[in-house]
């Protein structure tokens, strides 16, 4: 047994060098390419209508100028997704549980939405971190409040994403050496544990779908807010 339940969130390595960016890049390896016939297969046919389905839902609040996000978007849920499904996999190393990666991937495109809203509209940009009939009194203190909640952001889109998967993969592991202690002793027991680990399994399946598709709903929120 491993010595600490924190292990497995630790960068694998190979003669000193950490594997953690063939873990990154090997969700690419596995998408399916287009082929060069007219028809695609059923793998293709059914991962492009998920895309625009969800590329739909997601720029259906926002105007045509953050329609040119599409791409990026689609392209960061299906990362995101697939990287959440893999470290589900046994012996495998889930990125996304790395706070360094997900701050990476949270601060430049969130810093990237203000940036656009304060070159395209400043006016509307500065006037969300005022709401319109404050007393003069409060003026002061919503401005630093809403600075503060502003650059708060980014935080909560990488401590969520990497909370969230962190607690899921500790939960699983702790009720797994559970098993393995209670199947020499309590075998019934041990039984109906198992049975609450594939339930719990199943779940995280569902998480690790759904925390992929909040980080990117939440970056076009807060896109909306600036084009």
């Amino acid at each position: 047994m491993m010595t600490s339940f924190f292990d497995q969130f630790a960068s694998p390595s190979f003669l000193g060098i950490p594997l953690i960016a063939v873990a990154i890049a090997l969700p690419w390896v596995l998408f399916p390419t287009p082929p060069s016939r007219w028809l695609n297969n059923r793998l293709i046919t059914l991962q492009t209508w998920f895309i625009t389905r969800f590329i739909n839902q997601l720029l259906l609040p926002l105007n045509v100028g953050g329609h040119k996000w599409a791409l990026l978007f689609a392209s960061l849920m299906v990362f995101l997704m697939s990287i959440n499904m893999l470290g589900l996999l046994p012996y495998t190393f889930t990125p996304t549980t790395q706070l360094s990666l997900n701050m990476g991937l949270a601060v430049p495109l969130w810093l990237a939405t203000v940036i656009i809203g304060m070159r395209n509209q400043p006016t509307a940009a500065l006037g969300h971190l005022l709401p319109e009939g404050t007393p003069v009194l409060l003026i002061p203190v919503l401005i630093v409040i809403e600075t503060i909640s502003l650059f708060i952001r980014p935080l909560a889109l990488g401590v969520r994403l990497t909370a969230n998967l962190t607690a899921g993969h500790l939960l699983i592991q702790l009720i797994a050496t559970a098993i393995f202690v209670l199947l020499p002793i309590m075998p019934t027991v041990a039984v109906l544990t198992a049975a609450v680990l594939f339930l719990l399994t199943l779940l995280e399946v569902a998480v690790a779908m759904i925390q992929a598709y909040v980080f990117v709903l939440l970056l076009s929120l807060y896109l909306q807010e600036n084009v």
